[in-house]
């Protein structure tokens, strides 16, 4: 990768650049101790911060299984199905599959979300690369670099779908056995095909 082709790189970076560690340099009141200079730090932070936050709302709030806004189904924590803010009549083992397929729902909104904290740091690792190779002169092994965490990334992306059969078994199942829920179940095996695309 050549200097010219690392500034446009570089100002597509300086965004997520933008937002890294504002204290790099200055020695913490509290500690004594001097803040990293690593930009992902606080960026990584940052998003982890997020999506924490997002995993907490997604394990104790109702988890939205409708995109027709006139129709709004959600699943509660506690397994019941309601649809348009009332409650679906459920037995015991209806009310078990509507929380197994909830369980599997968070379990990719969890992967998807690690995707996305891995994707905030190679950001501003890509940009730290960049700046360090514009400024040092030194540009050899950047792309390889990147492309090796970019790698790593790809492969969590894969994982995360090799969750989809599973989740289709199961809103499958929940399906037949609730009817209330087979309007929702829209999941087929293209969802599936696509994920890897």
């Amino acid at each position: 990768m050549t200097t010219r082709l690392l500034l446009p790189a570089l100002l597509l970076c300086l965004p997520l650049a933008a937002c890294g560690n504002h204290d790099a340099g200055k020695a913490d009141p509290a500690t004594g101790k001097t803040a990293s200079a690593t930009a992902d730090t606080t960026v990584g932070k940052t998003v982890q911060d997020a999506t924490d936050k997002a995993r907490k709302e997604l394990a104790q709030g109702n988890i939205k299984i409708s995109n027709d806004q006139s129709d709004k189904a959600e699943i509660t924590p506690q397994g019941e199905l309601l649809i348009n803010g009332k409650t679906i009549p459920t037995t015991a083992s209806q009310r078990a599959l509507l929380l197994d397929y909830r369980k599997q729902i968070e379990a990719i909104a969890s992967a998807g979300m690690d995707i996305g904290v891995a994707g905030a740091n190679l950001g501003v690792k890509a940009a730290g690369e960049a700046l360090k190779g514009i400024f040092s002169g030194d540009t050899n092994g950047i792309e390889e670099r990147v492309n090796a965490e970019t790698s790593k990334i790809e492969e969590k992306a894969k994982q995360l779908c090799t969750l989809l059969p599973e989740m289709m078994n199961k809103q499958q199942a929940l399906a037949a056995a609730l009817p209330a829920f087979k309007p929702y179940a829209t999941m087929d095996q293209g969802d599936i095909d696509d994920c890897g695309k």
